[in-house]
């Protein structure tokens, strides 16, 4: 590994570091060390970046600015790629928008919404940035980014890089091609906005911002949705029927204010996150024969 990071700093890709712990990337605050981390300064950095990983043969997974994560305390094998500062372009014609994937999305509904663009309101307080937000299909009060998507810019792990239309990127409930059947990296999105009345847009931003503030615990550090909604259930009403609001198991614990939230309440392991959501799925199996599955994704050594 030490060769290959020498290799990337050579090459002048960017940042590059050897056993970056990723709790210093993630929301949740939890992660053990990556062999190499590499944050991209460019386009071509990041494409150098994957040139010289597939030449290498190692593993590799992006992250963005670290939600909707869980990290294993044993840390990733191989290289992980941020997709920050460097790779968060952003131009704006008409109602067009053209974006790079490490912009983060809540300034970004930001700023439309003061030029009286509509279409991301929806992302008031989503933590993430567009690259992430298009590999989940990212989405809160019955809108998400399927909606708005027009193409994406990919990389994928074979170098070739490709514009993906909305159809091509097969979005579905927080999922998208990029995830398991094309897996790759959403380096550029064009999204389409609508025109709007700035004070309007403002007004159901700050709304759904309020609304994440009052009912979500963002005061401690966390990943966002454990689980995915068992429709027409809801997977933060069953673990609150069931009881489980407020119950821990090392640092990890089911939030008191929203349930389907796990809350880091001071050194949380993920091992201790692993337990509870296990917990929480055997009670609610129990109490009402319903599986839950992680929205949350769960990645590192074993």
């Amino acid at each position: 590994m030490e060769k290959l990071a020498n290799r990337l700093r050579e090459l002048q890709v960017g940042k590059v570091l050897q056993n970056e712990r990723l709790s210093n990337h993630t929301t949740m605050k939890i992660g053990g060390p990556a062999d190499i981390f590499v944050e991209p300064d460019s386009i071509k950095g990041l494409e150098k970046t994957m040139e010289v990983i597939r030449d290498a043969g190692v593993k590799w997974r992006a992250i963005g600015r670290g939600s909707n994560l869980l990290v294993s305390d044993e840390g990733i094998d191989g290289v992980v790629i941020k997709m920050g500062d460097g790779l968060d372009s952003l131009e704006i014609d008409g109602t067009i928008i053209k974006v790079g994937g490490g912009y983060p999305i809540v300034k970004l509904a930001t700023i439309l919404s003061r030029k009286g663009l509509s279409g991301l309101e929806f992302a008031a307080g989503i933590p993430g940035s567009i690259g992430g937000a298009v590999y989940m299909n990212a989405g809160a009060h019955r809108s998400d980014m399927s909606e708005i998507v027009k193409e994406a810019y990919v990389l994928f792990e074979d170098g070739s890089t490709e514009w993906l239309s909305k159809d091509q990127l097969h979005f579905s409930y927080r999922t998208s091609i990029l995830q398991k059947e094309r897996p790759g990296i959403c380096v550029e999105a064009i999204l389409q906005l609508k025109e709007g009345s700035p004070e309007e847009i403002k007004a159901a931003l700050q709304k759904n911002k309020d609304y994440r503030r009052n009912t979500q615990p963002w005061n401690f550090p966390c990943a966002g949705s454990i689980f995915r909604n068992p429709l027409p259930n809801y997977a933060g009403q069953l673990i609150e029927e069931a009881g489980l609001k407020g119950h821990q198991i090392g640092g990890a614990q089911v939030s008191e204010m929203h349930a389907n939230f796990i809350v880091n309440k001071g050194h949380a392991t993920a091992k201790d996150v692993h337990s509870l959501i296990a917990h929480i799925q055997e009670q609610i199996k129990h109490k009402y024969n319903i599986d839950l599955h992680t929205e949350v994704e769960i990645v590192g050594r074993k």
